[in-house]
């Protein structure tokens, strides 16, 4: 102990060892000591030398707190001791602060150094999974540390550790635990830990989407306040981009746990917008840029659609537009939103519509594209934001031919408003502006307006614009030509190389794939040569993209020529290509446009990005328009008139084969059609037969139900002929039921009139009483005393009143049945006479055997439809003979396949039965190892070590508490 007073608490007398000498000492007291106190002792002094003998700490010590690590896990004091000293020794943090004033080299070694401490700590991967195991303590004083720790290792070697992290059972699920962590400083460098795990490894992305990692996210955003919140929603969108950039599948995952709606509510900002701090600035930013990974160009078209149109049903775009109405929002805010917008409507018909609706609150109401012109156009703007503006135009007219249609129409006469400004005459006044930025922004803005539209181009044509006073106007198409060709003011201003390629890219895209264009700018006498004569000059280094650009508008000339104009036909255009320019000089210049290094930049992706104006040289759609022409114009300069009369032949072969090709698919197209509805009339048809079938039986059946009734009621009218001259008896022998309901009748009639003489002797009974009552009644209202009795007396009365009044009423029920009786005996008798005529069933029969005339009528009819029927199905099933034959051409493919995919699971059973053999070799190679003594852990053995060690810190607890 005399030892650690002297380390740490004060200077011992005589000479004091070097710093590698007392941490060899204190090295050995860890290794060696037997008590607990002694170590943790040791341990903590290591701590507080790390810093500063960071390589003798790391050289002599790790070992050391490794080794505590794994045996010290009951104490947690002596744990958080060793993993601040490996943090120290491991971290670059702290060296990176003392070393700003040194040199390069000394930075470096310091990073070197952690490097190797890292490279030497997860040589082991056990030492990670002793780390991950050790994150799993709630104590701070452990937890804390270990995270720190591992943040740092994941800085030094970050794609070694993923590796181990990712084969390390429940490594993940460890680390994502501490998200949920009530304590915010673990929480909070929980993210930092997580950012750096989820760096480039799109498996480790997977798994920790996958473990809830959004929904707690978004929560602590929210917790936080959105946008307003601190440095802890900065972390939590970092890791939030980790996971979604570049990884399709957490992007898919993101979109249907429907957790784009929950964005909606950051972008939500007040009227007054100003004093914005610079940690929302910052946290709007990257919510901005989390949206845009979303709707990335670079993601599969049908995932960013999908996300498109959740953005529009949940609110999200509207409440963008609202930020880039508002006003007072920071410039660069307003930038990155603008951008987010223009990917968010790129190539989406709904979202581009709406875009299109939405107006600038000003007086009067202006639409957002004018007000966004209005800006890229203005030369005091800064630089990005009219990047921006670009790009959020480009994205609205993409794949939009109705936005096309309805820029390109502002500029035509009938349309032009004078009261109002449009979009149309800002691009205008850009295109001829003074600033060679606005010059070349116009440009593309108007190429796009026309791209991969034939329509637009031909509308474009009509456009006049008046020069000056005094002069007649002249056509859009030519006043571009003017600018680069003529030599007065007007070239001077547009003289720039900026101005120049704007213009030629915007000649390029309108006259390319378009005859009529081609036509219309060689019938200006001046183009061409100014076009040869640009192309075939010695001009500097910055003239060659011009030249080169020539040479692609001259040779799209030549490849679109429809031959209209004698002097300007693809020959003679040819010709003059070889005298004047010779086509290999010529083919050279062409080359100049994909050599620029600029051009292979603009081709990576559509937004325009440019560290600086000069440099906005090239348009992405540009780069592909020229990927795509190059080699076409090159093969079309280089061809004699013979081959390309032989190409014009082939060509025409093609179209009539094409042409033959389309005939027999349509025809193909209309037989599946008619086979199609064949099938459905031969079902229609069998069902009706099922019914008709159906009918037959029933009606059938009916007509022998009628035949029997037919020859029962036949049986009888013999019968009854026979009897007609016998006896009345006999009649009322063959009527014998009807007689036997005549004698129930009498007996009926007889006691109804019993009850009738019972019920008036009962009524006289009554009548006599009530007078009887009546007359007492009198008699006691004269008494006085009789008051109580007179009362009760004429209750009864009235209760014997109303027991007159029911009898009464069920006599008169009586005698009506009884009437009612007697009616329906009178009848029967009566019928009993007529029954003996006979005529009754004469006329039954008749009406039976006109009923079955009838319905075999019916028969005979329902018979015929069924042959029809049946010669309409023979044609039917003919018919459906060469479907079924095509069925049965489609059922050999299934087959086939059937076979290949039995095939494969046989293949994929043998590699499940080499799989098995290699865990059996597996474990024949642990057991031989083992037979000739090397130690090799397998998952038995390393429970039983842990059961050890537990046994031993038991023992030592109880030891110190001895």
């Amino acid at each position: 102990m005399n030892f650690f007073r002297g380390v740490i608490g004060g200077q011992a007398a005589g000479p004091q060892p070097s710093g590698a000498e007392t941490i060899q000492k204190l090295c050995d007291r860890v290794a060696s000591s037997t008590l607990l106190e002694d170590r943790r002792d040791a341990v903590r002094a290591l701590k507080s030398l790390s810093k500063k003998y960071r390589m003798e700490v790391g050289t002599q010590a790790m070992d050391h707190l490794i080794n505590i690590l794994q045996t010290d896990r009951s104490d947690s004091e002596i744990l958080g001791y060793a993993l601040d000293t490996l943090y120290n020794i491991i971290c670059n943090d702290e060296e990176e602060e003392q070393d700003e004033s040194e040199d390069e080299n000394a930075q470096k070694q310091a990073d070197d150094l952690g490097a190797l401490f890292t490279d030497k700590f997860i040589q082991d991967p056990e030492h990670v999974t002793l780390l991950l195991t050790l994150l799993e303590e709630f104590d701070f004083h452990v937890r804390w540390p270990g995270v720190k720790l591992l943040t740092a290792l994941l800085k030094n070697q970050g794609v070694q550790l993923q590796g181990v992290i990712l084969v390390s059972p429940m490594g993940v699920s460890r680390l994502m635990d501490l998200l949920a962590d009530s304590r915010e400083v673990i929480r909070n460098d929980g993210l930092l830990l997580l950012q750096q795990l989820t760096k480039g490894n799109a498996a480790i992305q997977k798994i920790v989407a996958f473990e809830n990692a959004f929904e707690r996210l978004l929560d602590i955003i929210t917790e936080e306040g959105s946008s307003d919140g601190g440095i802890v929603v900065e972390d939590c969108l970092l890791l939030l981009l980790n996971l979604l950039k570049n990884n399709s599948s957490n992007q898919n995952f993101f979109k249907e746990g429907s957790y784009i709606q929950r964005m909606k509510p950051w972008f939500e900002v007040g009227d007054d917008n100003s004093g914005w701090s610079a940690q929302k600035v910052t946290n709007l930013h990257l919510m901005l840029q989390l949206v845009r990974v979303m709707v990335s160009p670079v993601n599969s078209p049908g995932a960013t659609s999908s996300c498109q149109k959740s953005m529009y049903q949940c609110g999200l775009l509207q409440q963008l537009c609202t930020i880039l109405m508002a006003t007072g929002v920071p410039a660069d805010i307003l930038t990155e939103t603008i951008n987010t917008v223009s990917e968010v409507i790129r190539g989406s018909q709904v979202n581009q519509d709406y875009f299109a609706s939405v107006n600038a609150p000003s007086n009067p109401p202006r639409p957002a594209i004018v007000v966004l012109l209005m800006s890229m156009v203005n030369e005091r703007q800064p630089f990005v934001l009219r990047c921006a503006v670009l790009y959020c135009f480009q994205c609205f007219l993409y794949k939009n031919q109705k936005g096309q249609g309805e820029i390109v129409a502002t500029l035509l006469p009938s349309t032009i408003d004078a009261n109002s400004i449009s979009a149309g005459q800002l691009l205008c006044g850009g295109l001829f502006s003074a600033d060679s930025l606005s010059n070349w922004c116009a440009a593309v803005a108007l190429a796009h307006a026309l791209q991969d539209n034939l329509t637009q181009k031909e509308q474009l044509l009509r456009v006049q614009l008046a020069t000056s006073l005094g002069k007649p106007p002249v056509s859009l198409l030519q006043q571009c030509t003017n600018i680069l060709s003529q030599g007065d003011k007007i070239i001077r201003r547009g003289s720039k190389v900026q101005t120049r390629v704007g213009l030629l890219m915007l000649l390029c895209t309108w006259i390319s794939n378009c005859p009529i264009a081609v036509t219309h700018f060689l019938h200006n006498q001046e183009n061409v040569p100014f076009l040869t004569a640009q192309i075939s000059e010695n001009l500097g280094e910055d003239e060659r993209l011009v030249q080169g650009l020539c040479a692609l508008l001259l040779g799209i000339c030549i490849y679109y020529n429809d031959n209209s104009l004698e002097n300007y036909t693809k020959e003679k255009l040819k010709q003059l290509i070889e005298k004047r320019i010779g086509k290999e000089n010529f083919v050279e210049k062409l080359g100049f446009i994909t050599k620029h290094e600029l051009y292979s930049r603009a081709a990576q992706k559509p937004q325009p990005v440019f560290p600086s104006p000069e440099q906005m040289l090239f348009d992405h759609e540009f780069t592909k328009l020229v990927k795509e022409l190059e080699g076409v114009i090159t093969k079309a300069v280089h061809k004699s008139s013979e081959e390309e009369k032989k190409e014009e032949e082939v060509k025409k072969t093609l179209e009539q084969h094409d042409n033959i090709v389309t005939q027999y698919k349509e025809l193909i197209r209309e037989q599946d059609s008619q086979i199609q509805e064949l099938k459905e009339q031969v079902a229609s048809m069998t069902s009706q037969n099922e019914q008709k079938q159906a009918t037959i039986t029933q009606q059938l059946s009916q007509i022998q139900q009628h035949k029997d009734q037919y020859n029962i009621l036949k049986l009888k009218l013999g019968k009854e002929n026979q009897s007609q001259s016998n006896s009345q008896g006999d009649v009322s022998q063959v009527n014998g039921l009807q007689t036997e309901e005549l004698i129930q009748l009498k007996e009926e009639v007889e006691e109804l009139r019993k009850q009738h003489t019972l019920l008036q002797t009962q009524l006289d009974d009554k009548d006599a009483l009530i007078n009887t009552l009546r007359s007492e009644a009198a008699q006691t209202a004269e008494g006085s005393a009789g008051g109580s009795e007179n009362t009760e007396l004429l209750k009864e009365l009235e209760a014997l009143r109303s027991q007159v009044q029911s009898q009464s009423t069920e006599i008169n029920q009586l005698q009506t049945e009884r009437e009612e009786l007697l009616r329906r005996a009178e009848a029967g008798s009566s019928d009993v006479v007529h029954s003996s005529d006979g005529s009754l069933d004469t006329a039954k029969m008749a009406e039976l055997e006109s009923r079955l005339a009838a319905q075999m009528t019916e028969t005979e009819r329902l018979k015929e439809e069924t042959k029809s029927l049946s010669g309409s199905r023979a044609d039917l099933e003919q018919q459906l003979a060469s479907a079924t034959s095509t069925v049965a051409i489609l059922q050999t493919e299934k087959a086939k396949l059937q076979t290949e995919v039995q095939e494969s699971k046989k293949e994929q059973d043998d590699l499940l039965m080499l799989l098995a053999d290699q865990d059996q070799k597996i474990h024949s190679l642990k057991q031989k190892l083992k037979d000739l003594g090397e130690t090799v852990e397998d998952e038995d053995d390393l429970d039983a070590r842990e059961q050890t060690d537990d046994d031993e810190e038991e023992e030592e607890e109880e030891e110190d508490e001895d």
